[in-house]
């Protein structure tokens, strides 16, 4: 979830009310403590553009600069299982995992379910963020105030990037800017996705900034806020709020957000209201509330584009939706039980991994029996991990949202 690790070793033990209270008090504690200070930047290195593959004629014009869909009935048709590009061929596949309460970032072979190195990075890192070019994985250090850049190609990290707030990062899919989620501050900071100097700052009027996705054409994003339970519509070429909602439920706290693959569906997670918000972007209009589970946080699209993996926190579940009916069809539970939080897929599809934000461990299920192959010990609270090498493109961000 977007919360900060904030200390909240009670939380799975609380009633809806206390829980959502505790989180805004810290919240609160935490602006006033890590809100200063500048944005001091230093340039990184340039990294090459990614491989172009056709496009599809009669598709939709985008986003200038993005790269046209291969698919405009399916947005996810370049994350196939082992479709890797070039430039990330030669990587070797690892599981990230940032430990906001340890401040490291514990590596994981997927071969042998064990990790084989700790990063130590800076304070609170919350996720591990795919470049756009897919050459570089960023570690948002939340309350350090920076991000570390690591090399996949060698798993080494490099000299931290001053950036304030960094709880959440994504990239603009024409690869322009790179939007930093600033939850504290209350803003959307948009910057060099090489150097990270600010571009722009958005102020903007809801609470704890956190997760987003993009549309088909790339022209707009919608931003979940947890603390203020609203949505937000923001017109990504103008770097503008063009809407916002609140949603429907007393107490909402809207967490990870993903496109549906024929891009007609949005759908949010909703830890307090145990479910997904389906949402029609373009009208922008009232959601409608999809029960799943308690705790409703990450989604995860399929290798195939067919179902969408949800991770229910509260209860150690994950819920199976159906693209095509809309329908849930499946739930599986993690053995033993779980806290699963965020992730990603194997880069051919067979194995989802999760974090365990409340067991200190990382969770590898079978996506075709919902199997748990493996729990893995890590640090303490570990958060938004990242799969790589994955297929696709170029990355929106977060964990990894590839096209």
């Amino acid at each position: 979830m977007a919360d900060r690790n904030r200390n909240r070793t009670d939380d799975r033990k609380s009633p809806h009310a206390r829980h959502r209270a505790t989180l805004l008090a810290v919240a609160c504690a935490l602006v006033a403590a890590g809100c200063g200070g500048g944005d001091e930047t230093k340039p990184a290195a340039q990294s090459p553009q990614p491989v172009e593959r056709a496009p599809v004629k009669g598709a939709k014009q985008g986003l200038p600069g993005m790269p046209p869909l291969i698919d405009e009935h399916d947005l996810y048709a370049a994350d196939r299982p082992g479709k890797l590009v070039p430039q990330v061929k030669g990587f070797p596949s690892r599981i990230y995992v940032p430990n906001t309460g340890s401040d490291t970032v514990s590596v994981i072979d997927p071969k042998t379910y064990k990790v084989i190195e700790t990063i130590p990075v800076g304070v609170q890192p919350q996720h591990v963020v795919p470049s756009w070019d897919l050459k570089t994985l960023w570690v948002n250090n939340n309350r350090g105030h920076d991000l570390t850049p690591i090399d996949p190609a060698t798993g080494k990290a490099g000299k931290p990037v001053k950036v304030h707030d960094p709880y959440n990062l994504y990239f603009t899919p024409n690869g322009k800017y790179a939007v930093v989620m600033a939850s504290m501050d209350r803003q959307l900071v948009f910057r060099d996705p090489h150097t990270m100097e600010i571009r722009k700052t958005l102020p903007v009027g809801c609470a704890g900034v956190n997760h987003a996705d993009f549309s088909p054409d790339g022209r707009y994003f919608i931003v979940s806020c947890e603390f203020s339970g609203e949505l937000l519509k923001v017109d990504t070429e103008k770097m503008k709020v063009i809407g916002q909602e609140k949603l429907p439920f007393d107490g909402a706290m809207p967490q990870d957000v993903k496109i549906s693959p024929d891009g007609r569906t949005w759908y949010i997670a909703d830890m307090m209201a145990d479910g997904i918000w389906v949402l029609n972007g373009d009208k922008f209009d009232q959601p409608k509330l999809m029960a799943t589970g308690k705790g409703a946080h990450g989604l995860y699209v399929s290798r195939d584009s067919k179902h969408m993996y949800i991770s229910n926190r509260g209860e150690g579940s994950i819920s199976l939706l159906d693209f095509r009916t809309g329908e849930l069809v499946d739930k599986w539970h993690i053995r033993g039980g779980g806290s699963p939080d965020m992730g990603g897929l194997s880069t051919d599809g067979k194995v989802l991994w999760l974090s365990g934000r409340y067991n200190s461990e990382v969770y590898a299920l079978d996506t075709r029996t919902g199997k748990t192959l493996a729990k893995i010990p890590v640090g303490q609270g570990p958060h938004g991990l990242a799969v790589y090498p994955q297929p696709g493109r170029y990355s929106l961000g977060h964990t990894g949202i590839f096209r």
